[in-house]
Parts: C-alpha cells; sequence; structure tokens
C-alpha cells in the first residue's frame, strides 16, 4: 500500500510527454459514473516518485467499503494538438482485475490543457492473496464500558428509559450475543479473564492493590497480537494492579508490561483513590491533593455521584475522565491511521463509566428517563459516538473487528426499577457482584464488516475468556499449552459457520464477588451457596442443617431463577459439582473433555 511500483517508460505515453513536477496539487476522486467522490488538496508531486497521503488512502477504504489493499501508480494526461483532444493513459497491468479503478484527476482544466500531468491511480487489488492477506488481519477495537446492565442499551431492551443509538448502531450493523458472560462479576475480575484468557478464580485478584494480577511472561491479548505485528494501544482503566513505590516512580507490571505498546489510564475506578492519570508507566501527575468523599441524595451509598475521600492530582477531575478518555482514543485511532503502514492497530478502550460517580455532564443532565444513571448512561454512549465517528472518518471502520461489552452487570436495585420503570437488568434476577444471571450476563456485540452478517444474533455461550482464542484464530495465532488455558474460540459464530454440534465452549464457571462457585451447562445452572453471593439481599444465607446448601436452576425453562430445584434433581447436582472439581484441578478449561 502506498508503493509507486509503475515503470513509466512501458506505459505506452507518447515520446516527448514532459512530466510537470512542481508544488501540490489538488485532485477529486471520481467513481465510475464521473461523481467526484472525494476531494483532496496535498497531493505532492515534487518528487519521484510522488507519495499518496495515508489519510487519503484512508478516505478511499471508507467511501467504497473497500477492504483489499491500495496501491498507486502513474497516469499521464497529454493534450494531442493534432486531434485538439486531452488523452489519458493507464498502465494496464495496474488495472485491478473487475476494471474497477479510480483516477484521481487535477481540477484545473487550464493545466490539463497545457501541461502532461502526474496524476494518482488508486487502483483496488481484489486479488485472492491481497484480500486475504489483509483480512486476515483486521484492526481490532475492543469497548468495555462499566457497570452497564444488560437491559439499558436499547438494542437489548426495547422498553429501556435509556437512548443509546450508538451502541445500537453496532448492533444493527454486526452480531448480537444473547448469551455471553462476563469471566467474573466485578471489575477486576472480569478484566483479568478478558486479558489473559483465564479464569479469575485460579489466581487471587483481590492482591490487585498491592501487585500486578498478570504474571511476567503469561500471555495476553496484546502480547498475542503484537507477536502478530499489532500495533497494541490501550486507553481507560486497568483495574489489574502495578509494582507500586510511590507515585513518583515507574509502575511496573501494568499495561505497557504486559504487551502493550501505549497507555494512558487509570489505576482502577473513578471512586477508588488515589485519582491520577498514568502516561505509560508514569503517572503524569501524582496525587497530592486530599478530596473529600462524594456522594447523592436519595440514591443507595453506593449510588450516584459517589466517590471516596483520598488523595487526587491536581491535574485530574473526576468529571473530565470519561471525554478525556474519548479524545484519548481518537487521537490513537488518528495517529495510527495517518502512518504510511500497513501495521493492523489493536486498541483497547477501557471506560471507567457507567460506573460510580455519575457524573452527566450539563448537556446530559435530566435528557433520560432513568435518573442521573440514564443520564451518565446517554452520555457514555454519545462518547461511544465519537469513537466510532472517528473510526469512519480515519478510514478504519470497514477493516475493524469492533467488540462492544460491559464488564458486569448494574448497580440496581429493585426499589430503582419501580421508582423509573426501567430494568438495567433486563429481566434476568440480581445485579452486579452476584451468582445470579444478572451479575455476569452482559451486552456483547462484535461488528466486522463483510464478515459477521449486519443484524446477526447468536445464542452461542462465551465468556471473556475466549476473547483471547478467538482474536488468535482469527489473526493466525498460535496458543501453547500453558496461553489462555480456559479460552475458546467462537469465531466459527462470526463468520456464521457454527453448527451445534461443533460447539467449542460446552459449559461456563463463574465466580460470584463472594466467592460462590458457579457452573452453568445445558441451561442447567448450580450455585455453590445460598443468597445472590454478591450485592443483592439477601447476600449469604447460612443453610440450616439437613437443607439444601445450594442453589439448582433450569434456565431454559426458568430464567429469572425463581424456581429452586436443588432437591429435585439431585442427580444434576451432582454432575455439576463434578464438572465444578474437573475444571477447577485442571490446568485449563480446554483440557477437559466433556
Amino acid at each position: 500500500m502506498g508503493r509507486f511500483d509503475c515503470d513509466i517508460k512501458k506505459s505506452g505515453i507518447p515520446p516527448g510527454c514532459n512530466f510537470l513536477w512542481g508544488e501540490p496539487f489538488p485532485v477529486s476522486l471520481r467513481d465510475e459514473s464521473q461523481n467526484v467522490a472525494i476531494r483532496w488538496t496535498s497531493v505532492s508531486a515534487t518528487k519521484q516518485p510522488p507519495t499518496l497521503p495515508a489519510a487519503l488512502r484512508a478516505a478511499v477504504r471508507s467511501r467504497f467499503h473497500h477492504t483489499g489493499s491500495v496501491a498507486i501508480s502513474a497516469v499521464c494526461c497529454y493534450f494531442d494538438e493534432r486531434n485538439a483532444t486531452r488523452r489519458w493513459v493507464c498502465p494496464p497491468w495496474n488495472r485491478s482485475p473487475t476494471g474497477s479503478t479510480f483516477c484521481l484527476k487535477t481540477d484545473s482544466e487550464l493545466m490539463i490543457e497545457r501541461f502532461c500531468l502526474l496524476s494518482v491511480l488508486i487502483a483496488v487489488v481484489t486479488s485472492t492473496c491481497a484480500a486475504a492477506g489483509e483480512n486476515s488481519r483486521p484492526h481490532i477495537v475492543t469497548i468495555l464500558v462499566d457497570d452497564m446492565g444488560y437491559g439499558d442499551p436499547q438494542c437489548y431492551n426495547p422498553d429501556s428509559k435509556i437512548r443509546t443509538p450508538a451502541i445500537d448502531s453496532l448492533a444493527a450493523a454486526g452480531m448480537r450475543f444473547t448469551d455471553a458472560h462476563a469471566a467474573g462479576p466485578l471489575c477486576h475480575m472480569s478484566r483479568y479473564g478478558l486479558m489473559t484468557g483465564r479464569y479469575p478464580f485460579r489466581t487471587n485478584v483481590g492482591l490487585w492493590p498491592k501487585q500486578p494480577l498478570i504474571e511476567e511472561g503469561q500471555m495476553t491479548v496484546a502480547s498475542m497480537l503484537k507477536q502478530q505485528g499489532y500495533h497494541t494501544a490501550m486507553v481507560g482503566k486497568w483495574h489489574l494492579g502495578f509494582r507500586e513505590n510511590g507515585y513518583e516512580n515507574p509502575l511496573p507490571g501494568g499495561p505497557v508490561h504486559v504487551g502493550f505498546d501505549s497507555f494512558f489510564g487509570i489505576r482502577a475506578s473513578t471512586d477508588i483513590p488515589p485519582y491520577f492519570y498514568i502516561r505509560n508507566d508514569r503517572a503524569v501527575q501524582p496525587p497530592t491533593v486530599p478530596i473529600a468523599a462524594g456522594n447523592s441524595e436519595g440514591w443507595s451509598p453506593i449510588q450516584g455521584a459517589f466517590w471516596r475521600e483520598g488523595l487526587i492530582a491536581s491535574d485530574l477531575q473526576l468529571k473530565d475522565v470519561l471525554p478525556r478518555f474519548t479524545q484519548e482514543a481518537v487521537n490513537v485511532i488518528q495517529t495510527h491511521a495517518q502512518k504510511d503502514s500497513d501495521q493492523p492497530l489493536m486498541l483497547y478502550l477501557a471506560y471507567p463509566a457507567p460506573h460510580t460517580p455519575w457524573l452527566p455532564s450539563p448537556e446530559f443532565a435530566g435528557k433520560s428517563r432513568a435518573g442521573m444513571y440514564g443520564d451518565f448512561m446517554e452520555m457514555v454512549d454519545a462518547n461511544v459516538g465519537t469513537v466510532l465517528k472517528s473510526l469512519q472518518e480515519s478510514g478504519l471502520a470497514d477493516n475493524t473487528l469492533l467488540i462492544f461489552s460491559s464488564d458486569n452487570g448494574p448497580t440496581w436495585y429493585e426499589t430503582d426499577v419501580e421508582r423509573f420503570q426501567h430494568d438495567s437488568s433486563g429481566g434476568w434476577r440480581g445485579m452486579k457482584a452476584d451468582a445470579w444471571e444478572a451479575g455476569h450476563r452482559v451486552p456483547f456485540i462484535v461488528r466486522w464488516p463483510g464478515v459477521v452478517k449486519a443484524g446477526s444474533r447468536s445464542a452461542q455461550t462465551i465468556d471473556f475468556t475466549d476473547v483471547l482464542a478467538t482474536l488468535a484464530a482469527v489473526t493466525g495465532g498460535t496458543l501453547g499449552a500453558n496461553d489462555a488455558p480456559d479460552s475458546f474460540d467462537f469465531s466459527p459464530a462470526l463468520r456464521g459457520t457454527q453448527t451445534d454440534k461443533g460447539l467449542a465452549r460446552k459449559s461456563i464457571l463463574i465466580q460470584s464477588g463472594a466467592g460462590f462457585m458457579t457452573v452453568r451447562k445445558d441451561g442447567w445452572k448450580l450455585i455453590e451457596g445460598l443468597g445472590s453471593g454478591g450485592f443483592s439481599e439477601p447476600r449469604r444465607i447460612r443453610p440450616e442443617p439437613g437443607q439444601p446448601n445450594a442453589q439448582l436452576y433450569n434456565l431454559n425453562d426458568d430464567p429469572e431463577e425463581a424456581n429452586d430445584l436443588f432437591t429435585t434433581h439431585p442427580e444434576k447436582v451432582r454432575e455439576l459439582r463434578q464438572l465444578i472439581t474437573t475444571v477447577r484441578e485442571a490446568k485449563g478449561h480446554r483440557l477437559v473433555d466433556e
């Protein structure tokens, strides 16, 4: 892409044709109907060979929905004085097999009539080899929001009181998964599974405030894609720990030490101090300013404009974190699009919202029908829309595999449902941290133009841990015996080739916030404990002697988890308990023969 490889001596140009090597001149990209599709003002013909700006190549990809390679070659325009006609010569070997070529011609008719000009031919190369090579390495963008419920986006809940046009547009253009699960129902648990392809119960994720959760040399989504030649960037909330030794010193063990080329973000949530920005592995400004706790009347102690007291950096305001991350992500996209390179981009954008504190900016305050949470959620959606617009304008969107999801369920109580007539959990039982479905069942959308069918839906059970194996399959990466041990490839579902017999993941294991082990298989769900195991009441119930000490549900018949079948199906309890034991004792779920 971007090579000038045409030998003008072989192009059939008449003798005596002199090329104009002058200052940059304006050009217009016309389609085959000669309609002007794109105008550009800075194609340079000041040197041989001329260069085609990366942003113009990107514009061609976007305007013509092209995912193949883009090359440039010479077109000579000359004025035949004998016949008083203009003639254009396009080298025949640079035409595409389908004849779909586009010529960039100068806008100045006077220059065309007086001079033989060098212009630019953009050839859409559609050979099988070129197309297969490029499509095997799409750009990859993952947008992970924080504490958004299954029932918040209108594409998952038509009765939602929150407008989510950006998220809905992804579902309209891609695949909506209806049985997708975070690796755990809390922030650090789900992020660990997403990054490593390993169940978070296999390590002590509670150590994140003191040390990195990802071990040195452990494969991550970023390190795998980096091996595949990707430029890897992260923006947003990390929450997987650093080796901290004073915030004036480097912070090893974070994103740039586990496979990311760059990182701009925060240590954890925007309600967990200290609050400060990190660039790569250094604090932009250390947190030195005391900040009092925040709260909101009319909400629970962990809702509203809630944050904990502590220290904050002087360059950070909590209300500005969400838009700041959006701008950083846009900068990553624009910078990459401007590079004269075929290197694919991997961007992981981890928003810390709509997690508390709920801080909608003035233009969103009071706009939803779900209180300040709904207002903040609409602001999140607008920021997602800004990122999608940047991908489109930069010309990357049509060759981007984009994943959108939430890290766990919402902080939304039954009283909130009654007050606003908005069910953030989307009909599932419970909320964030719970073993019940709403704690970990999340919206999960994949948009991949030309591969994933627009407006499609999949009921395939998937887990955040499956992202690593899936992206490895998409990009040609390989997993070693100890890499991503609990990750299953769901790319056949994306390509529309999945069959019931060929389902990779047959069961899923999740640990609740309070430690209840949960297993799902064939619609059956066993929870090793009584109560929610999370934030919903009752959180934990002590079993009575001789009474059930766990919960069993058949989600096929009882998606609300209202009918506990523990006492009536002892054989299913034994089967699922054995599966928990087998998977926990195995080095990886992929090694278990079910």
